[in-house]
């Protein structure tokens, strides 16, 4: 992935760490929060299905899956308070 294109750079990412619960999910989606908090991102800006994510975020089922246990958790409603004063996000 080219790193000059990501949007959660290290700053907004420090801000995420004590609102978005465990520091990993457990396994193999684990491997790479960053592609993970990435591949949400992308969909949310460019309103793709959820399976057309391109394939370098991982298999788009297995992102929408832990997307959707984050989501009931309420992770990203607790993200979006902590950064909904950057206008930058």
């Amino acid at each position: 992935m080219n790193d000059d294109r990501t949007v959660s750079a290290d700053a907004v990412r420090a801000r995420m760490a004590p609102v978005s619960g465990r520091k990993s999910d457990r396994g193999v989606a684990a491997r790479d929060n960053r592609l993970f908090v990435e591949g949400v991102l992308r969909r949310v800006r460019t309103g793709c299905p959820w399976r057309d994510l391109p394939a370098r975020f991982g298999k788009w089922n297995g992102v929408f899956q832990r997307f959707r246990r984050l989501a009931r958790r309420g992770v990203f409603q607790r993200v979006s308070d902590a950064l909904s004063d950057d206008p930058d996000f």
